[in-house]
């Protein structure tokens, strides 16, 4: 069920003007360039898409271009946290009325963290769509919630529809091993911009849904491990860590993120809405030396 959930799922930025209004012709083209690159879907409005920054319109809007863009056969993701569960149930009802083949839902924040709050939750979510629930364990995100492996494998058991896990909660390999230990209905996927990908694979993930400005990579790496070619998939690992490293620097990994995208012609502008963490010029600096050793501009 849902096998189309698997593999590369690339979380892409919300592309806006210089001045910070919704750039349609630039999420179109984000659209099809990251279908281009050969991923298996596409998730949209998370903490990388500045889905907090939306108004409900532009959210409706973000989500409507990009699966009419996408087209049927491109699955798209569709970020649908909200503090409240009544919140969530409706973000997550309207994504799929507008065509989303899955949802992406991050903890609520609590006061204390509480498995059974967190599997009432999700339970209530996911019992009001009928597309999977990929549960978001990303504690940074969350006011430092943790997801027991417990907490994670019941909900696997509870329902298909909860079986798909975005792990964000370090060290993820080793929390990768501990889960598949308990479950194997739960379906893992990476993230953190792919800086473990490597060692997600090797310890069991499907796949990784998380940001990055070069997919291309992340896929070349999936394609050789899943074809057997583990020397390779490690080679090309090796090769572009420096720019997986230097992109998801805490804080300024969407800046960085939104200039390399525009380096690359991909959106017209790398504005981010306010409030965030401008880049330096030093840093920008040390970006163009890593995209000039790896030869990355020219892979567009």
């Amino acid at each position: 069920m849902f096998e189309y959930l698997t593999g590369i799922y690339n979380i892409t930025p919300t592309p806006f003007h210089a001045d910070g209004t919704l750039d349609e012709p630039s999420l179109r083209q984000l659209t099809a360039f990251t279908r281009g690159t050969g991923v298996n879907g596409m998730t949209i409005l998370g903490v990388l898409g500045e889905a907090d920054k939306l108004t409900e319109g532009e959210r409706d809007r973000v989500t409507g271009i990009v699966i009419e863009a996408g087209g049927d056969r491109f699955p798209i993701c569709v970020g649908t946290t909200h503090a409240g569960t009544d919140g969530c149930i409706a973000y997550s009802k309207r994504a799929q009325q507008l065509g989303a083949k899955a949802v992406m839902v991050a903890p609520p924040k609590l006061a204390r963290s509480n498995d059974a709050a967190l599997e009432r939750h999700y339970l209530a979510v996911a019992d009001a769509v009928d597309i999977p629930v990929v549960v978001q364990d990303f504690p940074p995100a969350v006011g430092g919630i943790t997801m027991s492996v417990e907490l994670i494998a019941r909900l696997a058991a509870a329902t298909p529809r909860l079986s798909f896990l975005k792990l964000e909660d370090d060290p993820a390999p080793m929390k990768i091993t501990q889960i598949l230990a308990l479950s194997r209905e739960v379906k893992i996927f990476g993230g953190l911009g792919g800086m473990m990908f490597l060692e997600e694979l090797r310890h069991g993930a499907i796949g990784t849904m998380t940001g990055f400005a070069f997919p291309e990579i992340l896929v070349d790496i999936f394609t050789r491990f899943t074809a057997g070619d583990r020397d390779g998939a490690t080679n090309v690992f090796y090769k572009y860590l420096p720019i997986i490293r230097f992109e998801n620097q805490p804080r300024i990994n969407l800046a960085l993120r939104k200039h390399i995208y525009q380096l690359r012609g991909v959106i017209a502008s790398s504005k981010v809405r306010s409030p965030f963490t401008p880049v330096d010029a030093d840093t920008l600096a040390d970006l163009d030396d890593i995209l000039a050793r790896l030869q990355l501009l020219t892979k567009v």
